[in-house]
C-alpha cells in the first residue's frame, strides 16, 4: 500500500476543511461588509413602505402602476422635507434656548447631586466629560458623524428607490442563488417575511401616532414649549425600541427645565403616564396579533445590532429582529422540524397583496393564489 496515495477518508477530510474555510471566509466577508448590509436592509424596508403607499394610491385614487409609484416616491421625499423644515427651521429657536440654558441646568444638577458622595462623583464625571480639553475633539467627531449619517441616509433612500422601481430582478436573482430543491421553501419564507414586515410597519405607525399624540397633548397641558414638535419627535422615536423614546425624552425635559422646576415635574409625569398607557394598552392590542417577541430578546437584539452595525443597526433593530424571528419560524420550525406553521398569503417581498407569485423557473398561475384579507 502506498501511504502517499489519498484514500476516501482523506478526501472527506479535505472536503470538510474546504467547507470550513469557505464558511469562515463568507462569515468574515459578511462581517466586513456589515455596514453595507445594514444600509441595504434599510433600503429594502423603505422600499416595502413605498410599495405599500403606492398600493394605496393605486387602489384609492385609481392611478396606474407607474404613476402610483411616482406619487409614493414624491410623498416620501415630501415627508422628509417637512421633517427637515420642522426640526431645522421651526424648532431652531427652542434648540438655541436649550443650548444657552444647558450650562446653567448642568450647574443646578451639579449643586443638587453634590449633596451626596455618590452624586458628587457622578457630577465630577459629567464635568470631566465636558472638559475644555475635549471640546475640539468632540466637535470634530460630531461633524464627522453627521457627515457619515447624511451620506448613509442618501444611500438608503436612493437604494430604496432602486429596489422599489424594479424589485422582481432582485427577487429573482436572489432565488436563483438558492439550490432548486430549497427554492420553494425560501420563496415561501420571503413571503412570510414580507407579510410580517408589512403588518409590523402598520403596527409601528399606529404606535408612533398614539405615542406622539398623547405626549404632544400632555406636554401642551403641562405648558412645555413646542409641545407639538416634541410630540412628533417622540412619536418618530418610537420606531427604535427602548432607546428611541428615552433619547426623545431628553430634549423635552431640557426645554421643560428652562421653564421651571414645576414644568419639569409635569413633563416627567406626562412621559410616565403615557408610557404606562402605551405599554399596557396600546402595544398589546396593536402588536399582539402581528408578532409576539419576548421583551428581553428585543432588548438584547437592540444591543447586539448596535454593537455589530452601529447607529443604523440601532435604527433598524426592530425590523432586523422581526425578519430574524420570522425566518426562524419559517425555515427552521416549519421546514426543518416540521411544525404546523401556516404560510403567508403575501407571495413576494415587494409586490402588493394579491399579486400572483412568479416562481423562478415555473410559469405564473395566479388563479389559485388567495389574497390577504
Amino acid at each position: 500500500m502506498n501511504r502517499l496515495t489519498p484514500d476516501e477518508a482523506d478526501a472527506r477530510f479535505v472536503r470538510r476543511v474546504l467547507w470550513i474555510v469557505l464558511i469562515v471566509a463568507i462569515v468574515a466577508a459578511l462581517y466586513f461588509a456589515r455596514h453595507l448590509l445594514i444600509l441595504a436592509f434599510g433600503s429594502i424596508l423603505i422600499a416595502i413602505v413605498i410599495h405599500a403607499v403606492a398600493d394605496i394610491y393605486a387602489t384609492r385614487l385609481r392611478l396606474g402602476e407607474k404613476r402610483a409609484m411616482g406619487a409614493a416616491i414624491v410623498s416620501l421625499f415630501a415627508f422628509l422635507g417637512l421633517l427637515f423644515w420642522l426640526f431645522g427651521v421651526e424648532f431652531r429657536s427652542q434648540v438655541n434656548t436649550l443650548v444657552i440654558a444647558l450650562p446653567g441646568l448642568l450647574q443646578q444638577l451639579d449643586g443638587y447631586m453634590s449633596q451626596s458622595p455618590v452624586g458628587a462623583k457622578v457630577a465630577d464625571a459629567v464635568q470631566a466629560a465636558f472638559a475644555g480639553s475635549r471640546v475640539a475633539q468632540d466637535i470634530g467627531e460630531i461633524a464627522r458623524g453627521a457627515g457619515e449619517l447624511l451620506l448613509n441616509t442618501f444611500l438608503v433612500l436612493f437604494g430604496a428607490i432602486f429596489f422599489a422601481v424594479d424589485p422582481k430582478i432582485y427577487e429573482r436573482g436572489f432565488l436563483l442563488m438558492i439550490p432548486p430543491s430549497k427554492r420553494a421553501a425560501v420563496e415561501d419564507a420571503l413571503g412570510d417575511v414580507a407579510s410580517t414586515l408589512l403588518l409590523w410597519l402598520r403596527a409601528q405607525l399606529i404606535q408612533m401616532t398614539a405615542m406622539g399624540t398623547m405626549v404632544g397633548i400632555g406636554l401642551w397641558i403641562a405648558g412645555v414649549p413646542s409641545a407639538a414638535l416634541l410630540g412628533l419627535l417622540t412619536g418618530l422615536s418610537e420606531f427604535i425600541p427602548y432607546v428611541g423614546p428615552v433619547a426623545a425624552m431628553l430634549p423635552a425635559l431640557g426645554l421643560a427645565a428652562t421653564d421651571g422646576t414645576q414644568t419639569l415635574l409635569w413633563a416627567l409625569a406626562v412621559f410616565a403616564i403615557v408610557r404606562i398607557v402605551q405599554t399596557n394598552f396600546v402595544t398589546p392590542v396593536v402588536t399582539g396579533r402581528v408578532i409576539a417577541i419576548p421583551p428581553a430578546l428585543s432588548l438584547f437584539a437592540i444591543i447586539g445590532t448596535g454593537a455589530v452595525f452601529g447607529l443604523f443597526g440601532i435604527f433598524f433593530s426592530g425590523g432586523i429582529l422581526v425578519v430574524g424571528f420570522t425566518l426562524v419560524r419559517s425555515l427552521y420550525l416549519r421546514e426543518v422540524l416540521g411544525e404546523d406553521i401556516p404560510r403567508s398569503r403575501e407571495r413576494t417581498l415587494f409586490t402588493s397583496k394579491g399579486t400572483p407569485r412568479e416562481s423562478v423557473g415555473a410559469p405564473v398561475d395566479g388563479a389559485d393564489i388567495p389574497t390577504l384579507d
